[in-house]
């Protein structure tokens, strides 16, 4: 009988540093600067040990605060025994950034380490992270990595082949051979032989490497020196196994031959946390919109002959700090309450970053139009595609509202139909129009109001009831008894309902795969009246209760679109509660099309709770027709073949963690207050993903839009 291979343990000195968790980012700084401290002295007295630290942003910290605590990294780095480990930003969550914003973490911490280390880690590593998308391989390939060391999800969490596998996220993707790590990535309570035995199950055939990581606490800390001591007393201690103090990349190498061989493993590595998929909306909304504003900025100024580098410095800064909020408990929900206002100030900072660049260069590229002795209203697509839509501009007309005689030309002077809505403002001094544009990517256009001649576009018809509306292209709305929702050529569906269900999980719904069913609370709705009647634009408006929350309901229906669009707001004061939109289907098929980061990924209809960015598709393979949602504001949701179901809200205690009991004096629920969202329904021909993906986009990239009087003539007193 043969003996079995000795199995090297490499043993990964590391210190996990959540930046921002159950206490500020200030104390966050304090224990990243303390616990870099002591492994720099460890590692001058100890030469055998190796030490793994990643994210740019501690770096840059220690640079910034401590230049000579710095230096001593940099040397330690230079002779391999500081490993900068995956090399981005921050540890971000892998689910709910857009594919663009995961780009920029990556890219964040590429130009950093390059700058000053010149180096870049060959692999990811997101060891705490709650998910990862089937996006990811595709993009840490482009940044170069091959590799990547992730926890979760655990064994008890999701079944994988092994411990060391192939991962690709498509069938025809880019793989990276990636590390599951057994049980924790510190052992606060000292090593024991049961945490090495862990390391080495799982693994696969012919694989006599594996990984044991190993340091102090959740508040970073790192290894010890007792812990050091521990590993060179007991280097060959266990019978069958060997240990080494290493790093991930030296794991990597030592594995590689194996590679061909090890197991395959196709789609995104889920579940873990699903309640951080739609708890602590804000910030959500913030870091998505963050990120939609600074890639129009970017590609606004990206040819403009004023751009310089302090325009490219200006747009790296708002990136990080982006970046930043992308953190997984940061953006997860999962971080105490007083840690958030400063967080959102980062959003802010950046955003308004975004919005100036934005503005102040399209105005620069309106110096390029000729004057005209008509006010004129430009827009700018700064987008990577086309718009094609409706959008709503207040152009200022001195006070007077919009006149009969007034019309909308485009630049050839051709006729644009056009819709005169309630202002924002109550005063109903200034008008609101309501128009069709097209614009190519980076496309400007010039609308001209005139009080000529000119005859105006032909507009159609929209038939409009107090609780129904119906266009010409056959979309049609009907609230109350018996309502529903008829797109196109489709038979009718019935309408989405709001579903108030009890969730007595945690801030993370630790132990959860889906969230249950009911009993539900429906919501209680006053009679529908018409808000706007126009032949471009109707809509229905309804008021309404669902537990302790008030509801606004706005049903819309614009010419030519072939979805039915509702724009929803929630003041919400639940506590311990779940709100779900949910749109019953008559009998789908076991599979639907999500939008995720940086793609879209084909699900099981399986009512288990996935993360969701923009959109949804439902295809009624030819025996019923195919249903799509445009809902840019959701992050979250669940599906079976009878029904789809979004996650609006959730109203946990924060930070509440499991098995604490969850209540306490000084306890604060989550997202009270004011929130909108907006829905976009299709069917038949019109739901398609390209269709839901490019609409979503539409709404979260609109034009900018800018009055433009240079050359009227002079207004008198």
């Amino acid at each position: 009988m043969s003996t079995p291979p000795v199995i090297t343990v490499h043993m990964i000195g590391n210190a996990h540093l959540d930046p921002v968790w159950l206490w500020g980012w200030q104390a966050g700084l304090d224990e990243a600067l303390a616990t870099c401290r002591t492994a720099c002295d460890l590692l001058d007295h100890y030469p055998e040990f190796i030490f793994t630290r990643g994210e740019a942003w501690v770096h840059q910290q220690i640079a910034e605060i401590e230049p000579e605590l710095f230096a001593r990294i940099k040397r330690h780095a230079a002779n391999k025994r500081w490993e900068i480990a995956g090399g981005w930003w921050l540890q971000p969550d892998c689910n709910l950034p857009s594919g663009n914003g995961l780009e920029q973490q990556i890219a964040a911490g590429k130009r950093f380490f390059l700058k000053e280390f010149g180096q870049f880690p060959e692999y990811g590593y997101n060891v705490d992270s709650f998910g990862h998308a089937a996006t990811l391989p595709r993009l840490m390939h482009a940044a170069g990595q091959k590799h990547y060391v992730m926890m979760r999800p655990q064994e008890y969490e999701r079944a994988l082949p092994a411990r060391l596998f192939r991962w690709r996220g498509y069938e025809d993707g880019p793989e990276v051979v990636t590390f599951r790590i057994a049980d924790a990535y510190t052992f606060g309570n000292g090593l024991t032989e049961q945490n090495l035995r862990r390391a080495c199950t799982e693994l696969p055939e012919g694989i006599t490497d594996t990984m044991c990581f190993y340091g102090v606490g959740d508040h970073g800390g790192g290894p010890t020196a007792q812990l050091i001591e521990w590993i060179l007393a007991h280097r060959d201690a266990f019978p069958g196994c060997r240990l080494v103090f290493s790093s991930p990349a030296r794991f990597f190498a030592a594995v590689a031959a194996h590679t061909p061989r090890l197991p395959l493993v196709t789609g995104e590595l889920q579940m873990h946390a699903i309640g951080c998929y739609s708890v602590l909306r804000s910030v959500k909304t913030g870091v998505r919109r963050a990120e939609h504003l600074l890639r129009q900025a970017e590609l606004m100024t990206a040819t403009a002959p004023g751009a310089d580098s302090a325009t490219g410095a200006r747009l790296e800064d708002a990136w990080r700090l982006v970046a930043f909020t992308q953190f997984h408990d940061i953006l997860g929900g999962t971080c105490i309450p007083s840690a958030y206002p400063q967080i959102h100030a980062r959003l802010g900072t950046a955003l308004h970053t975004a919005d100036e660049l934005l503005q102040t260069q399209f105005r620069r590229n309106l110096r390029a139009l000729p004057d005209d002795p008509c006010q004129q209203i430009v827009l700018a697509n700064p987008a990577d595609a086309d718009f094609s839509g409706y959008v709503e501009f207040e152009p200022w007309t001195q006070w007077r509202t919009w006149a009969p005689e007034w019309n909308l030309l485009d630049g050839n002077d051709c006729p644009v139909p056009f819709q005169v809505l309630p202002p924002e403002s109550l005063t109903g001094a200034i008008p609101r129009l309501f128009f069709p544009v097209r614009l190519t990517p980076g496309g400007m256009q010039a609308f001209r109001i005139t009080t000529n001649d000119t005859i105006p576009a032909t507009l159609p018809v929209m038939n409009v009831a107090a609780d129904a509306i119906r266009s010409a292209g056959g979309v049609a709305l009907k609230l109350g008894a018996g309502g529903g929702l008829r797109l196109g050529h489709e038979a009718g569906l019935p309408l989405p309902a709001l579903a108030l269900v009890d969730d007595r999980s945690d801030n993370w719904s630790h132990g959860l795969d889906r969230f249950p069913e009911g009993p539900v609370t429906s919501a209680v709705w006053n009679e529908p009246c018409v808000m706007v009647h126009g032949p471009l634009l109707s809509s229905l408006l309804q008021t309404g209760r669902i537990g302790g929350s008030t509801l606004r309901a706005e049903w819309r229906v614009s010419a030519g679109d072939p979805c039915v669009e509702l724009k929803l707001t929630v003041h919400w004061a639940e506590a311990m509660k779940l709100l779900k939109l949910v749109w019953p289907l008559a009998g789908a098929p076991d599979h639907r099309e999500d939008g995720i980061s940086g793609g879209s990924l084909v699900r099981k209809n399986d009512g288990c709770e996935r993360p969701l960015r923009d959109w949804t598709l439902v295809d009624g393979n030819g025996r019923e027709p195919a249903v799509g949602v445009v809902c840019p504001d959701v992050f979250a949701l669940d599906a079976t073949p009878w029904r789809l179901r979004f996650t609006l809200l959730r109203s946990p205690v924060m930070t509440h963690h499991a098995p604490n009991h969850g209540t306490a004096l000084n306890g604060l629920y989550a997202d009270q207050g004011v929130h909108e969202f907006r829905f976009r329904f299709y069917a038949g021909a019109g739901a398609t993903a390209a269709r839901l993906e490019r609409d979503a986009l539409m709404l979260q990239r609109p034009p900018v839009i800018a009055d433009l009087t240079r050359g009227m003539p002079r207004r008198m007193p």
